[in-house]
Order: structure tokens, then sequence, then C-alpha cells
């Protein structure tokens, strides 16, 4: 497995990362038992994924505990990546719930950890409903201040940052703390990214970490038709406001282009023989803006599928044809990489 270096830091990362969100079980994935969590992270360091990628807010704290099982005498083999929720960055708070993740994940440090969201009313509100904090949030200098804090007592190697646009990347900058890494979806069909985001952080040395590679399943060749996708899988502004359980973006989404572009897709993957997921993969990793991308792996046919993909290297003119087969959904869907907001209450800016 390919490793590429993440922004200023020292890390080193597989190009295919392990995604860690159903870890533990929960509502949103469904039950995953300890015992297929071990052997999947076990044969990932393997075949040489390094990265493993979690957050508090997973299952509430169970990914991370998985994980840390898993990981239990193979610690120094993984690169670990975890999240702070938006609404626990108060300088107490955010030490406790660091601490709190340390204790989870059976380890005196974490490789690299980040702000799940931007510091604003809005992000702060994903997570919880104190009127107060939603109101009055911290505010950015004293985030990361508390952050660098913690990475100076050895807590944390690595700061970084998810989900951040190029005004939010410009305010954390302005802290004067170092950021290494912003983490943010990236696929086929959620390519916002590649216009003013992407190119900011390689040119100030910011690792993008990519998450979500296969959508959600769309780009797995799971479902038959856009029709087939459960309702929390829908709720992204690339499926219509009225499908999705829960979803607050009122667009109408791409449905038509994306239809259209899953056909054309795989006709591609037809063509060269191999899965749209390891399709999928390898147009996301040939970015080399990419240091890493994610994806989640419940068993050890999934990742046996999904390491394929990390393997696969797409000529420049299957990459150009993928790139235009789902630009008609680029342009439909803009330059948001926020896809749960509408355009005109983005989280990202």
């Amino acid at each position: 497995m390919r490793q590429r270096k993440l922004g200023r830091s020292e890390l080193e990362l597989s190009v295919l990362g392990m995604g860690c969100w159903q870890y533990g079980g929960g509502a949103y994935w469904g039950a995953q038992s300890q015992k297929d969590v071990n052997e999947v992270v076990h044969k990932a360091l393997d075949l040489g994924i390094n990265y493993f990628d979690t957050a508090e807010v997973y299952n509430a704290g169970e990914s991370e505990r998985s994980l840390g099982k898993a990981l239990k005498g193979k610690r120094d083999k993984a690169k670990i990546g975890s999240k702070i929720n938006t609404s626990n960055t108060q300088p107490s708070v955010l030490r406790e719930h660091c601490e709190a993740s340390l204790k989870r994940l059976q380890t005196d440090y974490i490789d690299l950890y980040m702000l799940h969201w931007p510091i604003s009313p809005l992000s702060v509100k994903h997570f919880t409903d104190d009127e107060e904090l939603i109101s009055n949030p911290p505010s950015v200098q004293e985030v990361f201040q508390t952050l660098q804090t913690l990475q100076k007592e050895g807590k944390i190697r690595y700061i970084g940052i998810s989900n951040h646009g190029v005004k939010q990347m410009q305010e954390v900058q302005e802290t004067g703390v170092s950021v290494v890494a912003n983490e943010l979806a990236y696929n086929l069909f959620s390519r916002a990214i590649e216009d003013g985001i992407l190119p900011y952080c390689m040119n100030n040395n910011i690792g993008v970490i990519g998450y979500m590679p296969l959508q959600q399943g769309l780009l797995a060749g799971k479902y038959p038709s856009l029709d087939e996708v459960k309702p929390m899988q829908a709720r992204s502004r690339h499926f219509h406001c009225s499908r999705g359980k829960g979803t607050r973006h009122g667009e109408e989404g791409a449905e038509t282009e994306i239809n259209k572009a899953l056909k054309e897709i795989q006709g591609v993957a037809d063509e060269l023989g191999i899965h749209m997921i390891e399709l999928s993969l390898a147009w996301a990793i040939a970015n080399e803006g990419i240091t890493t991308t994610i994806v989640g792996s419940r068993s050890i046919e999934q990742l046996i599928l999904n390491a394929q993909g990390g393997n696969v290297e797409l000529s420049s003119g299957v990459i150009a044809k993928l790139n235009e087969i789902t630009k008609p959904v680029l342009q439909k869907l803009g330059n948001n990489p926020d896809y749960y907001e509408g355009r005109s209450h983005s989280r990202i800016f």
C-alpha cells in the first residue's frame, strides 16, 4: 500500500485509510461485532493500511472504544485520527473530552486530533440543544490554543480540522497554531473541494483526508436505483429534500444526473474489468492532493475489495472520462462541500 506524507507533519499515511464510524454498532449503520472489527483491523494492518479514523460522536464513543480494543498490542503499527465535537470546545470541556477519547482508545496519545466542524452557531447546533452555547461558542483562538496546550503535553501529536472552507482555514491560521490536515467529503459525486479548498490546502501544506469516497454506498454498485437508498442515507443534497429522514437542506438534489452517471461509471468499470468500488476508490486516490481516502469495511471481504481499489492505478484518460461523466452532478450541486445543509445556510465557507 502506497503512503503519502500528511501536510507539514511527519505522518506517513497509507493512501487508503480505515473509516471507523460503524465500529461499536449504532443506529446509523447497525450492529457491528467486536470480533469482526478485530479481524478487519488486524487484516488492514497486514495489508499496509495504517490510518484509522474515528470521532467521539461516532456511536457515542463506542467507535473509539472498539478501535482501542482492536489495536491492543498493535498500537505502534497504527496512526489514529479522532475528532472533537464543536459543542465540546470550551477549554476545560475540550480537555476532558480529549482525555476521555484517550481512555476509550486505550492509548497515551492521538496522532491527529481534529475539530469536527468549524466554530459557528450553526455547527454547534448540530451537536447540542444548549441555546447559550449555540449563541456564544468559544472563539477560534481559545479553541486552538487549548489544542496546542494538549499537543505540548503530548496527548496529541498533531492538530487537524474537518469540514473547513477557505475563510475558516484562514481564521484558524490567524491563531498561529499549526494545523496539518483538513478532512473533507470527496468522491465522484462530491467534488466541491476541487474549486478552491483543495488548491488552498495544497498551497498551504495542509494535508487533505477524503471521506465518504463511496457516497455511503451509492458508488459501490449497491443500489439498483436511487429509490432503493434508505432514508438515513438519502439526507444529502444529492437527493431531493423530500427523500431523506431528517433532511435539512431544502434543495432539489441531482438525482437525474446521478442516475445517468451511475450507468456510465458502471460501464467504465466493466470495460476495465474491475468492481465499481475499486474504480471509485482508485479515482479518489489518484488525486495527489488527497493524502488518504478513508472507507469503512465491515468484513474481511469488503476490506480486500477496498484494498484492491487502493492498488489500482488509472490512466489519465480514464480519470478525464470519469470527470466528464460526473461533471453534470458537480455543476448541479455546486462548489460548497456541506452536503447536508442548504447552500444558503452552509456550515462551510
